[in-house]
């Protein structure tokens, strides 16, 4: 398979449909959260697709490595973000194990 744009990418397509769980899961997070731990986690992983988009769009393969380099620190973050809210209580157990596999299929690397 050749490869056009990042939209070709697996790791951009499972990082996608990593921010549409993320969205869903935090959608019934407490409102008061709204502007913390449920905002964050969504920039988080938004982070990771974009990031992967902006650095396959590079001219020169050092800067597409910065981009995927900082992709991973995004996944990094939302997967933090996500441990919180499961100590917190805003996530079940299954959800967790869902959105875990999701994060680890999601890895840059």
């Amino acid at each position: 398979m050749e490869i056009k744009t990042y939209k070709d990418l697996i790791v951009w397509k499972k990082s996608k449909e990593l921010v549409i769980s993320i969205y869903e899961v935090s959608r019934y997070f407490p409102k008061e959260e709204m502007f913390g731990i449920t905002n964050q986690m969504r920039r988080a992983a938004v982070s990771i697709t974009n990031n992967i988009s902006e650095g396959t769009g590079r001219q020169y393969k050092k800067d597409t490595l910065q981009f995927l380099f900082i992709a991973n620190g995004s996944l990094n973050e939302a997967e933090n973000m996500v441990l919180i809210a499961n100590e917190l209580g805003f996530i079940n157990e299954t959800k967790i194990i869902e959105l875990s596999e999701k994060l680890r299929k999601s890895d840059v690397y």
